[in-house]
């Protein structure tokens, strides 16, 4: 299993889910960022080719660990975590896959699951996750929690670009449940299609 990515800056919660959230991105960049359709559908309509998926791990994931009196979490991995993991019954699994079209790898993901509702929707594990939630035309509603720009030495690697990468993690609910906690990180190779990301957020 990879480490989680490391943030290296986050919009405010509140403006993501106000939508006030990417006001320097492009339209392109944020309609795939805070929009609430597929990026699988995305890749596709975009490139031409399927998507597929490298699955890299899906592991049973450790238990949420209690805060320490300064109200850090006590080890790394629980703080990298997006919050909305918390809400999720456990015991847990985390899967964590590229995604590609062809020879290209576009996106790479990580998921958190209770392990009953994995073992229920996952079933093939080669199929991208949105084509395992509506492969009986269920209805899904997604909740895009956060923007934030990543770094991972094995992220460049597995690019074949520098970072920083732009990522986004959101839940999706069905029947008003939460059902999983979802973390996606682009390559910048998705420029060809999408053009620049536009100018990066800075503090002011």
């Amino acid at each position: 299993m990879l480490p989680s990515p490391t943030p290296l800056w986050q919009a405010p919660f509140s403006d993501v889910l106000e939508a006030r959230a990417g006001q320097h991105l492009s339209g392109a960049w944020r309609l795939l960022l805070l929009g609430d359709g597929s990026p699988t559908r995305h890749f596709q309509l975009l490139t031409g080719d399927p998507v597929s998926i490298e699955l890299i791990a899906m592991a049973p994931e450790p238990a949420l660990e209690a805060s320490t009196e300064g109200g850090d979490r006590a080890d790394g991995a629980n703080r990298e975590r997006p919050p909305e993991v918390a809400e999720l019954a456990g015991p847990l699994l985390r899967r964590q896959v590229w995604l590609r079209c062809g020879e290209r790898r576009l996106a790479w993901a990580e998921s958190w699951w209770n392990r009953d509702a994995a073992e229920h929707h996952l079933r093939d594990r080669s199929q991208p996750i949105w084509k395992s939630l509506t492969s009986r035309r269920a209805e899904l509603f997604r909740e895009v929690d956060g923007l934030a720009l990543v770094t991972a030495p094995w992220l460049s690697e597995g690019f074949g670009q520098e970072g920083p990468f732009w990522s986004r993690h959101y839940r999706f609910f069905r029947g008003g449940r939460e059902l999983t906690v979802i973390r996606e990180v682009f390559s910048p190779a998705l420029e060809r299609w999408l053009g620049p990301t536009a100018t990066l957020p800075h503090d002011d």
